[in-house]
């Protein structure tokens, strides 16, 4: 008869050792309460139900990797992250494509956005495939209008700007309309709003609410000028570390992550309204027609450029869209 003692022995010895627990660090420049970072923290916890435990996804919001989103993707390539969830926006530099979400007037509601995500979801496939990248899950941005320290209420207000934008497109447009435009990124906006330096922002009141611009932007003024994408991409190499199951389950939570976002997007432009006008934001959902003639009719050239550097792929993404919208 066996002791209890030699009995468990035999046990351990029989039972395989667990799993070893893979972990996945995702890098995101925008803060844990900025609807992207709400999909990292839903992704994490997908991943986290799906496999069991086995794998863990870690966010790390508000650029805590201290890269800004232009520079994810090539620090996913580079292995030194497998995961980054990065503002199409930014992405210029890696490809065209990237600003497609964020043309300007081309979508003036999330179920736009979600018809064009759905027509130029291969481009966006293929372009990150090329960077050694999958696409997991996609964030849609709540539509982008232009936080202000002053109302832009006419024709001189709009051309008093000195306005931050997200991306290239939007960056040309308004230097045609406003005393200035540039591309900077979130994590570095706060100096250059305390200096003045620029006086205001295109972003939905969803990122702005996130960063608190209201402590120097107090007006808020709806252009609906687009409702921009984040991406959640993972390396290749790591992705093609997982067994079959765990890919499927990744793959899985990923889809999760996108339809939790879509429709986390419903309502979000009403819940961040009452935040801002309890912090004293004053907002325009009616901008005057002294301001959304200029902004549109520069948008044409806009949207003619893009087309010519994106190419013909992506140009009959764009112009089947527009044709069925």
């Amino acid at each position: 008869m066996r002791t209890p003692c030699l009995a468990l022995a035999a046990l351990l010895f029989v039972v395989p050792p667990a799993l070893a627990q893979t972990t996945w660090e995702l890098i995101d420049e925008y803060p844990a309460t900025a609807i992207p970072g709400e999909a990292d923290a839903f992704f994490a916890q997908e991943v986290a139900t799906r496999t069991q435990g086995a794998l863990v996804v870690t966010p790390l919001p508000s650029a805590k990797s201290g890269l800004r989103s232009k520079d994810q993707l090539a620090a996913v390539a580079d292995g030194r992250y497998a995961m980054a969830n990065s503002f199409g926006g930014a992405l210029a530099a890696e490809s065209p494509v990237y600003l497609l979400s964020s043309l300007p007037f081309v979508t003036a509601s999330a179920a736009d956005a979600r018809k064009l995500y759905e027509k130029a979801k291969p481009l966006y496939e293929k372009q990150l495939a090329a960077r050694g990248q999958k696409l997991l899950f996609v964030t849609p941005w709540p539509p982008s209008g232009i936080w202000s320290a002053k109302a832009v209420d006419g024709a001189d207000a709009l051309k008093a700007l000195k306005i931050r934008t997200y991306d290239q497109t939007g960056t040309e447009m308004f230097k045609k309309t406003s005393a200035s435009a540039n591309v900077i990124s979130y994590a570095d906006l706060p100096p250059k709003l305390e200096s003045g330096e620029i006086n205001a922002v295109l972003s939905s009141g969803d990122g702005g609410a996130g960063r608190q611009l209201w402590k120097f932007l107090p007006h808020f003024s709806e252009i609906t000028y687009a409702v921009p994408l984040s991406f959640g991409t993972v390396s290749l190499a790591k992705w093609n570390a997982l067994d079959a199951q765990t890919q499927a389950a990744v793959a899985a939570a990923g889809d999760a992550t996108t339809a939790h976002q879509w429709e986390a997007l419903s309502g979000r432009v009403a819940a961040n309204y009452v935040r801002m006008r309890e912090n004293g934001v004053t907002i325009d959902e009616h901008p005057p027609a002294a301001v959304m003639t200029p902004l549109r009719e520069t948008a044409q050239a806009t949207l003619a450029d893009w087309k010519a550097k994106a190419g013909p792929d992506a140009a009959k993404v764009l112009d089947d869209f527009l044709a069925n919208r």
